[in-house]
């Protein structure tokens, strides 16, 4: 082999040494790319599966939140045991037993008073005197009408008796002694009428003293030396005094149909007054309408109060107990706010595995803050205060039991010992 050949094979051997280093190199880069790729793909898939988790873990906790949020935050009471004998409240105004006012049955000027306001006077006192001189001169005509009726009526028998004892004889005749007789009883009658006139013109005089009818206090007068009064009550002005009797005392009051059925005569009645805090006084139903008033439902109660000492006066705004009978049997009492309106009548709420019972009630009586459940409740059923407008059956919520008020630092618990229920406490919502 030339020198030439030599060289040529060994140029060609070399340029294949470097054509295989560099397809090494190009193997190599192209594998470090591939690992660079991978790794970059790894990454990307990391990062891509942590959002995802990340995203999937909000999802869970917004749909739990919204879970959450739908459930309605509400208070719940249980129904309590209505008691056998209960007190209604009531509102009723104090009357005195008899209360009169008294008018003048004469006319005249008033001619002096005897008693003021605030006096207490006993049957038969002189109360005013009325000057009647226009009634005295009507009774005196009337008594000399009296006596020339009289006078004609001795004549008229005089001349009777003369004219009997002539037809006796047979000097006149039967109708004459008819006539005479018939004359006799028509002065007859006129004496009588005249007497009569006479008398009612006296009894009308004695008017003129205006006495008491019976004992009682003067509560108004009416009149003053001179006043002119008229006979009769034809108007306020025409009204001389108003007596009232304030021992005992009675009072109406209107019992809602509801509790009408317990009311009995005889029961207690337990009378406050705003102005007298810490007494009390004790009255009896003596009677009732007997009837329900179709205009308002209720039933008139009447009760006599004593009032010996004279610390009630009429016409005083009073708060009546009015205790009533034992029901047939036994009830529940729940909170007035506890109660929902639908059309398809009184519903309560109830609350069981914290979902909402729409269940339907009978009302019983309004005891005031709480009102008798006759039917359709168990004492175990919890129910929600205040319910709101737009629960519905099925609904989720979230009960609690509704905390005992709180009473005010510094200040005695006196609304602590209020049942929890009695004070309306508003349902809050979520949001």
């Amino acid at each position: 082999m030339s020198h030439a050949q030599r060289h040529s094979s060994i140029g060609i051997h070399g340029l294949h040494e470097h054509e295989g280093a560099h397809q090494i190199r190009r193997l190599l880069l192209l594998r470090r790319a591939k690992w660079v790729a991978l790794a970059a793909l790894l990454a990307l898939g990391a990062g891509a599966g942590a959002v995802m988790f990340e995203r999937a873990a909000h999802a869970r906790e917004l749909s739990a939140a919204t879970q959450t949020n739908a459930k309605i935050h509400v208070y719940v009471v249980s129904a309590r045991p209505g008691r056998g004998q209960q007190s209604l409240q009531l509102p009723g105004t104090l009357q005195g037993y008899m209360e009169t006012p008294l008018y003048a049955r004469v006319s005249g000027y008033v001619q002096r008073w005897h008693k003021d306001i605030g006096e207490r006077v006993k049957k038969g006192d002189l109360l005013a005197e009325i000057a009647t001189g226009e009634t005295e001169q009507q009774l005196a005509e009337a008594r000399a009408n009296r006596q020339q009726a009289q006078s004609n009526l001795q004549l008229a028998r005089t001349s009777f008796e003369r004219w009997q004892g002539l037809r006796q004889r047979d000097a006149v005749s039967q109708q004459e002694l008819d006539e005479r007789q018939n004359t006799l009883k028509l002065v007859q009658a006129n004496v009588a009428a005249t007497e009569a006139n006479v008398q009612r013109l006296e009894q009308l005089l004695s008017y003129g003293r205006i006495v008491a009818p019976f004992s009682g206090v003067i509560t108004k007068r009416n009149i003053d030396v001179g006043s002119l009064v008229d006979a009769g009550n034809g108007g306020a002005p025409k009204l001389l005094f108003t007596l009232s009797q304030v021992d005992p005392l009675r009072l109406y009051v209107a019992a809602p149909q509801s509790a009408a059925p317990r009311i009995k005569v005889g029961s207690d009645a337990v009378v406050t007054l705003s102005e007298l805090p810490g007494q009390s006084f004790t009255g009896k139903v003596v009677r009732t309408a007997g009837a329900i008033d179709p205009a308002t439902r209720t039933l008139q109660v009447e009760i006599n109060l004593p009032n010996a000492e004279g610390k009630l006066l009429p016409g005083s705004y009073v708060q009546v107990a009015l205790q009533t009978a034992a029901a047939d049997k036994p009830t529940l009492t729940v909170p007035n706010n506890a109660l929902l309106f639908r059309p398809e009548g009184t519903l309560v709420a109830t609350v069981t595995d914290g979902k909402v019972h729409l269940q339907k009630v009978t009302l019983g009586r309004d005891l005031g803050v709480r009102i008798e459940i006759l039917n359709g409740l168990k004492p175990s059923d919890k129910l929600i205060v205040n319910p709101p407008d737009s629960l519905a059956e099925g609904d989720a919520v979230e009960a609690s039991d509704l905390p005992e008020p709180k009473a005010p630092e510094g200040k005695g618990g006196g609304s602590d010992n209020k049942p929890a229920g009695d004070k309306p406490t508003p349902a809050r919502s979520a949001s």
